[in-house]
């Protein structure tokens, strides 16, 4: 796969995974596909459900403007705040050097970075960490307690992540998320769904307490090998964040576009 390739594939898993996500949340969510602009928005609480993402490939300087202008509308009519993830390798080079005016012209400012990354490495084998033992979530106790390592992780409020995730069913069987816990507390949680013939990696967590021991990365090869085992799948993709990008190498992941996330200036 050429690196623009996986820089599509990255955008498009996006809007496949989290069109599942937000319908699971609510099932009146918007989820239009517009010309150039894919929107995935449950309008909850927990921001990461409420997306924007551009989907053109090779987009110049004054389409990007369009974009984005358009896409900032669409944010300006929910009531609860998400973002823009934006592909920087979908843009072309007079696009990615006005990014920053086009941006601010649109009302919109820049959050935090990210990376899409992928690889053909799966199975892995069954993870094992002298601290952990790993509990595939089934239960509502188990996904509130998922949902506040999210929110403490990321630094939401806990009421933001368990408006997310507490109460879906999809969570507690379609979707392979694990606990890692030590002892009887939960430390670390990660999570893996079939989307488009790939295994998707999401919402990987580790509680601030409890970071720099490698429990993020041996609870997202624990939700791998589970995730592969059940579908067969061999290709596995995710969104990483500044913190989890050197992890993700040492598994198999190779990086692809940066990502740009953006939000409604306030």
């Amino acid at each position: 796969m050429t690196d623009l390739a996986e820089s599509i594939e990255s955008m498009e898993q996006l809007t496949v995974a989290w069109r599942a996500m937000v319908l699971d949340r609510d099932a009146d969510a918007d989820v239009r596909d517009l010309p150039g602009v894919a929107v995935r928005w449950a309008d909850c609480r927990f921001a990461f459900w409420n997306a924007v993402t551009l989907t053109d490939v090779g987009v110049d300087a004054e389409l990007l403007r369009r974009r984005l202008a358009l896409t900032a509308d669409i944010m300006r009519t929910k009531k609860h705040p998400g973002f823009l993830w934006l592909f920087e390798d979908l843009l072309d080079d007079g696009a990615r050097s006005v990014l920053e005016e086009a941006a601010e012209l649109a009302g919109l400012e820049y959050a935090f970075p990210g990376t899409g990354m992928a690889g053909d490495f799966l199975p892995v084998p069954d993870p094992v960490h002298p601290d952990l033992t790993f509990a595939r979530v089934t239960t509502d106790e188990q996904l509130r307690a998922y949902a506040d390592i999210n929110s403490r992780g990321y630094g939401f409020a806990l009421e933001e992540g368990r408006d997310g995730l507490v109460g879906s069913a999809l969570w507690k069987s379609g979707v392979h998320a694990y606990l890692a816990m030590r002892g009887g507390l939960p430390v670390a949680c990660a999570a893996t769904v079939a989307a488009a013939g790939r295994l998707f990696v999401m919402m990987v967590a580790t509680d601030p307490e409890w970071q720099r021991r490698g429990y993020g990365e041996a609870v997202t090869r624990k939700a791998l090998y589970e995730g592969s085992r059940a579908t067969g799948l061999t290709r596995a993709t995710l969104h990483a964040t500044v913190a989890g990008a050197p992890v993700y190498p040492r598994i198999g992941f190779r990086p692809n576009s940066p990502l740009h996330f953006y939000g409604l200036r306030g």
